[in-house]
């Protein structure tokens, strides 16, 4: 391990070993997560949204397989984020910390509602400006070409907004301090929303929507109808910033309640 930390990351061999050791893992934890995922709650939710469930026709395995090569390409540039935020690190450019002692334990949880939080806003309003008409048709575009959303929607990006995307953590690092464990928690969970936003099938009770907690999460029927309406729903994890600027569907609960029914 300190043989690890020790490493010059911005030797070109040493840059180039461990952004393609990085995309392995990203690229294969995305895979296992969407297709685990497609597995075993389409198995479970089958009563909810029959016609979402694939059949593999030809048209939807065309889509399966441009989602995937996307999610490559965006593995691969959330993989050089990742080298970059090393040797950010490793330069003492950020707030990463592996002592346990270095901050209150209260502050680990605090640590990553804050990051989520933050994250949350900076997607909102990105998500926002890339639905402008000329930026949507130059970036954003690629992401909408799945109307009909799948688990592996999640990482199905145009370069652009995959870059876009992937300068949010390394930004947020340098301010905000967090326990490298946090900091991979906090990754997973990012893998593990967009699975479950994009997924097509409400795995969320009935009750949710207005419940004091649930009506504040987002999840699939949530961000379904931000790709079929467009004009509603961009939050990412919460739903605090479409009710506040008024861009949460007028179909949201409607919908919610229709298609989280057993």
């Amino acid at each position: 391990m300190n043989d690890f930390f020790a490493t010059d990351f911005t030797n070109p061999w040493h840059f180039t070993l461990f952004t393609l050791t990085t995309f392995v893992i990203i690229f294969f934890r995305y895979l296992f997560i969407s297709g685990v995922y497609h597995y075993v709650f389409y198995k479970l939710f089958r009563d909810r949204f029959k016609k979402r469930v694939i059949n593999f026709k030809p048209k939807e395995i065309r889509q399966f397989r441009t989602e995937i090569i996307r999610s490559a390409i965006t593995s691969f540039i959330f993989a050089l984020s990742g080298t970059i935020l090393l040797i950010l690190w490793q330069g003492g450019y950020t707030g990463i910390y592996l002592k346990w002692s270095a901050y209150p334990l209260w502050y680990l949880p605090v640590s990553l509602l804050l990051a989520m939080l933050i994250h949350e806003t900076y997607y909102y309003w990105l998500h926002r400006w890339m639905h402008r008409p000329k930026i949507y048709r130059l970036v954003h575009k690629w992401h909408h070409d799945s109307i009909e959303t799948t688990s592996f929607t999640a990482f199905s990006f145009h370069p652009i907004e995959s870059i876009l995307q992937a300068l949010m953590i390394p930004v947020l690092i340098i301010f905000l301090p967090m326990h490298l464990s946090v900091l991979l928690l906090f990754l997973i969970i990012m893998t593990i929303s967009a699975t479950i936003n994009h997924a097509g099938i409400e795995i969320y009770p009935a009750f949710f929507n207005k419940h004091w907690l649930g009506q504040w999460i987002i999840g699939a029927t949530h961000h379904d109808l931000h790709h079929k309406q467009f004009r509603y729903n961009f939050g990412l994890y919460f739903t605090f910033w479409d009710r506040w600027m008024k861009t949460e569907s007028p179909k949201s609960d409607e919908w919610f309640e229709k298609h989280a029914k057993n």
